[in-house]
């Protein structure tokens, strides 16, 4: 009898072990580039065709699962993605590959260089209508490839500086404030890397966020283009032979260095030096499976602002329609990802990340949707282009802050 117990608590033992807990990562990419030339989004000017392509736009997806809980997050080369069109694609990545729609991420990388969206579209043709389908079908597909080649994994994340940025709310002779360059003004140079490494310490995926308009491009640019990030990720993806999936922190008001402008060069010298910063920083990050991998998320509603009329201080306010943010935190292990649907005024994201209770907190904008310029109370009294039009009333990034670290709270 005593046997037969000693062997049944062994049994119990062997399963235990067996079914202990396994991280598992997973990466795709996909062109997105349309096949047929439709109008180009990022600047109000653009009303035809564009003329050619400079090179290929991506989408690229991740996916996390541990124990029975799977997390998707997928990034596309665009402007951005209207509230409508995350719902609808994360129904049908839901639908085919049963990740919960609450637990999908759908990022923008916020090029200036690429077609036309769900937002800032007016009047599409039905070529640019057939495109969105097109688009929807592509994203879902990276995500059941990235879900198709989950592996068992580790993950860790880096940090460094890119200097290439700058805050462009810059003062003109006339007064007021417009879009320039200000040596002076905040800007957040931080840039955040993910690796993901097999279990032979072999990398399989990155990610790399870093506060910064693809705007490098301007708008006499008529080629698709990545800008910055798809330069980033194509010339990280070389030198490191990993999948990588490039995003924009709080950078409203911050653009690169160089342009806007239809120089490639310069587009080539930003994309190509942060993707070398980031990649000093990948070849020594130190990987580990996570204890855990968690997702909250909250809808925040913001009193709304219609567009002003003027650039200049001290104009009146008008209300506008109520805007509901949606903001979220992942957290893998002890990296965790603030995603915000909208553009974050820089000062806005690095208090986020100081207030953190959470170390590693990086800002993800253009997240789930689009909810315009997002301002500090102090842009509305200074006037210029982001609070302008934006399309919150002051008070909005105290809200924003407080709800973040609400939801951060949660996850400790």
């Amino acid at each position: 009898m005593r046997r037969l117990f000693v062997f049944f608590l062994f049994i119990l033992f062997v399963q235990s072990v067996s079914g202990q807990r396994v991280f598992q990562a997973g990466t795709a990419r996909i062109n997105i580039t349309p096949e047929t030339p439709i109008r180009m989004s990022g600047y109000g000017n653009r009303d035809n065709p564009f003329s050619g392509v400079h090179d290929s736009i991506y989408a690229t997806a991740l996916v996390f699962e541990l124990d029975d809980q799977k997390i998707a997050m997928v990034s596309a080369d665009v402007v951005g993605f209207s509230h409508d069109f995350v719902d609808e694609t994360k129904i049908e990545i839901e639908k085919s590959t049963g990740i919960p729609a609450d637990k999908i991420w759908i990022i923008a990388t916020h090029n200036h260089g690429g077609p036309i969206t769900s937002v800032y579209m007016h009047d599409p043709s039905e070529t640019e209508k057939e495109y969105i389908k097109t688009l929807k079908s592509k994203l879902t597909a990276t995500v059941q490839d990235a879900q198709h080649s989950l592996r068992a994994a580790k993950i860790g994340l880096g940090n460094t500086t890119c200097l290439m940025n700058i805050n462009r709310r810059a003062r003109h002779a006339e007064g007021g404030i417009w879009l320039g360059r200000n040596p002076a003004g905040p800007c957040d140079h931080e840039v955040s890397i993910i690796r993901i490494d097999d279990l032979q310490n072999q990398p399989i995926g990155a990610f790399i966020n870093w506060p910064c308009h693809g705007t490098v491009s301007g708008q006499d640019n008529t080629q698709i283009t990545g800008d910055w990030p798809g330069v980033t990720a194509h010339h990280f993806g070389t030198k490191t032979k990993t999948m990588v999936m490039v995003t924009a922190g709080a950078s409203a008001d911050i653009n690169p260095i160089y342009g806007p402008n239809n120089k490639f060069n310069d587009i080539d010298a930003i994309g190509q030096i942060l993707a070398d910063e980031s990649i000093q920083v990948f070849n020594h990050i130190k990987t580990s499976v996570p204890s855990s991998v968690s997702l909250e998320e909250a809808k925040l509603t913001a009193s709304g602002k219609k567009r002003s009329d003027s650039r200049l201080p001290g104009i009146t306010l008008e209300p506008g329609d109520d805007q509901v943010l949606r903001l979220s935190v992942l957290k893998i292990g002890s990296i965790v990802l603030a995603g915000i649907s909208g553009e974050l005024m820089t000062e806005i994201g690095m208090q986020i990340k100081k207030e953190s209770p959470l170390k590693n907190t990086v800002i993800v904008t253009h997240c789930n949707g689009n909810n315009g310029y997002l301002c500090t109370d102090k842009a509305y009294e200074e006037g210029g282009y982001e609070p302008m039009v934006s399309k919150t009333m002051p008070g909005t990034a105290q809200q924003i802050i407080n709800t973040i670290n609400e939801l951060l709270q949660k996850l400790m």
